[in-house]
Formats: structure tokens, C-alpha cells, sequence
């Protein structure tokens, strides 16, 4: 039994040994590339890293006079304004990420040259700079929610889950983007449009209810919406850490199993594509990075 057990040990030992062999100089290269860009991203600004919440906020700002008070588009409660505040923080994220992280290979085409490393390193700190900024706007969310008097669930155990398969979703993309940008530029202006038409397209400045609850045709249609993984995994967000009882997710608007299961397979699907993008990047790398000016 000892010698099982000292066996055990040893190859926990060689596979912890083996992964910092092969990701200790990638995960260095990370720290590195991560505190720089988060130093540089706001140099010189007066206000420095606030924007990071600034930003949110003065969106939150205007979506809520316009859509929670001219428009009447809320749906009742207290605690809409967090859970609005909420949605815009988490889609800052993502358009936060998208549009740094896909110029980020090209962006980085002179370090690539000199240096030696994997090329998604260089997407993932962007993700990783943004995801900082997000956390930051976690805890203004929070302590909105306390003067909002939130009623805290279990719920909220689950919403660590939610923000890496908010990450992984984003990251994915990032990858697969910043790929495409390396040979058609133009991703990066249809992305702009995209972003906006699917921003409007989801229930974040609109409460999914709104929809649902007059029934019909309409109803049914913005029930699908949460087959958009971004869709899904932001409502989940909300539900679990603001509002379980006023926001609907897809594990209680569906019946169907696989259609609650698409949004998580889309999203292994994505993740199953990183290593393509890896393969890709790095195969072409010579000759296309070398072109990027």
C-alpha cells in the first residue's frame, strides 16, 4: 500500500513537472504581457483605471433614462437598475475584449518576430486585461446591490461558473476573430455592426419578461434569444447573483434538454477551435505576421 501510494506521488509529481515545462515560459510571457497592458491601457489618462467603471456606469446611465424612464421598458422592481447595470458591465467585457484581442497578433507582430512564443498568448492577456476591469465592475455591482437592498441567494455559489463560460465564450471568439484579422481586416468593421445588433438584439437593456409575458409569436422568438451563448450566460449571471425570481434563464424556459444543452456545446465546440486557431497562427505565422503593418 505504501508503495502504491509513493507511486501515486512520484507521478503527480512528473505531470506537474511536465506542465511547467511546456506552459511555465508561456504562463511568464502572460504575467508579463498582462501587468504591461493593463499599465499602458490608461497612461497619461487623469483618471487613470476609474474608467474601467466609468464607462459602464455612464452607459447604465443613459440606457436607464431611456429604455427603464422614457420608455417604460423595466420591468417593475427594485432591482432592475442592478440588473441592468449588471448586463452592460458583463457585455463590456466582451466588446472589451474582442476589440483588443483581435488586433492583438498584429498589434504584436514586432514582438512575435523577436521573441519567441505562442502566438495566443498574446490574445489571451487582452482577455485577461479585460476580464481585471471586469471584476472591478463585479464589485461595483455588488455594492449597488446593497443599496439596492438585494435579497442574496444560494444562487450565488453558482456564479464563478457563469464567469468562465462567460470567459471561455469570449476568449473563443477572440481567438477566432484575431485569426481572421491576420488575413481580412476588415473583421474588425463588421464586427463593430455585429456587436451593436447583437447588444440591441439581447434582453440586457430590455428585461427578457417584457417580451415574454405578452405571449404569442413574439414571446416564443425572444425565448430563442437564449440560444445566443453570450444571451444565455448573462442571464444566468443575473439570475444567480441579482434576480433569480425576475430573470428567466434557459434551464426554466425550456423542457427540451438539448435545446438547454446548445449554448454549453456551442461553447466546447469553440473551445475545440482554440487549437485549431493555435494550429493555424502558428503555421502561417512567417509569412503572414510579417506582413502586418
Amino acid at each position: 500500500m505504501i508503495g502504491i501510494g509513493t507511486d501515486r506521488i512520484q507521478l503527480v509529481k512528473q505531470l506537474v513537472k511536465n506542465v511547467k515545462d511546456r506552459y511555465g515560459y508561456a504562463w511568464t510571457v502572460l504575467q508579463g504581457l498582462v501587468k504591461t497592458d493593463f499599465r499602458l491601457r490608461y497612461q497619461g489618462s487623469f483618471l487613470g483605471i476609474a474608467w474601467s467603471v466609468l464607462k459602464p456606469l455612464m452607459m447604465f446611465c443613459v440606457m436607464y433614462v431611456v429604455f427603464g424612464k422614457f420608455l417604460r421598458m423595466s420591468d417593475g422592481t427594485s432591482t432592475y437598475p442592478v440588473v441592468l447595470l449588471l448586463g452592460i458591465s458583463s457585455w463590456q467585457f466582451v466588446t472589451e475584449s474582442t476589440n483588443v484581442g483581435l488586433r492583438s497578433v498584429v498589434d504584436r507582430g514586432d514582438l512575435l518576430r523577436k521573441i519567441h512564443f505562442p502566438n495566443y498568448i498574446v490574445v489571451v492577456s487582452a482577455t485577461v486585461g479585460a476580464l481585471i476591469s471586469y471584476a472591478i465592475n463585479l464589485v461595483v455591482v455588488f455594492l449597488f446591490a446593497l443599496v439596492a437592498r438585494v435579497h442574496f441567494t444560494w444562487r450565488v455559489v453558482l456564479l464563478p461558473l457563469n464567469i468562465i463560460e462567460l470567459y471561455v465564450i469570449t476568449l473563443a471568439v477572440t481567438l477566432l476573430m484575431s485569426t481572421m484579422y491576420v488575413y481580412f481586416r476588415d473583421i474588425a468593421h463588421i464586427w463593430d455592426v455585429l456587436q451593436q445588433l447583437v447588444f440591441y438584439g439581447m434582453p440586457i437593456i430590455y428585461p427578457l419578461t417584457y417580451v415574454t409575458d405578452r405571449g404569442g409569436v413574439l414571446a416564443d422568438l425572444a425565448r430563442l434569444e437564449l440560444l445566443n451563448p453570450f444571451a444565455q450566460v448573462i442571464q444566468d449571471i443575473r439570475h444567480n447573483f441579482i434576480a433569480p425570481e425576475t430573470q428567466p434563464t434557459i434551464w426554466n424556459q425550456f423542457d427540451n434538454w438539448a435545446i438547454k444543452l446548445f449554448p454549453l456545446v456551442f461553447t466546447a465546440v469553440l473551445l475545440e477551435s482554440i487549437c485549431s486557431v493555435e494550429i493555424v497562427v502558428n503555421s502561417r505565422r512567417s509569412c503572414n505576421v510579417r506582413d502586418c503593418s
